[in-house]
């Protein structure tokens, strides 16, 4: 059973998508495997699980700023993550949190950001609902 309508689906994965990509190439000079990691185990991402319609439909310019307000998070000095893999990386949580109807912060748990760095090579080429499977549930 998956984790909320259908309808929501392509929004929440494709923002999502933009907004990891937005931080890695917006702040070069920031950790955006902490970003990911901070969002993944948020409050504001719980609520995108939980299908409410408020953040549900927030695009990645209002997610960032819904996110940096309400959980008080600041970007890390760091290194960004380089390419296409943020956006890949953000469309592949989105989709394998609905897949699965797993919460996000268990996900990022069990499927870490490092682990899909490694993994992007094998799997973006793939159907979104084809490299979700690949994985598998954890």
């Amino acid at each position: 059973m998956q984790a909320y309508a259908r309808a929501y689906l392509n929004d929440v994965v494709e923002n999502q998508g933009k907004l990891f990509d937005m931080i890695a190439q917006n702040y070069p000079d920031k950790d955006t495997s902490d970003f990911i990691n901070a969002y993944m185990l948020s409050k504001t991402r719980k609520s995108i699980d939980e299908a409410k319609a408020y953040t549900n439909t927030m695009d990645a310019g209002e997610l960032w700023r819904y996110f940096a307000r309400t959980e008080n998070y600041a970007l890390k000095t760091g290194k960004a993550i380089e390419g296409f893999a943020p956006d890949w990386m953000g469309e592949f949580y989105a989709y394998y949190q609905w897949y699965y109807n797993m919460p996000s912060a268990e996900i990022i748990r069990k499927i870490p950001v490092d682990f899909l760095i490694k993994a992007y090579r094998g799997l973006h080429d793939l159907d979104l609902e084809l490299a979700v499977k690949k994985v598998g549930e954890v």
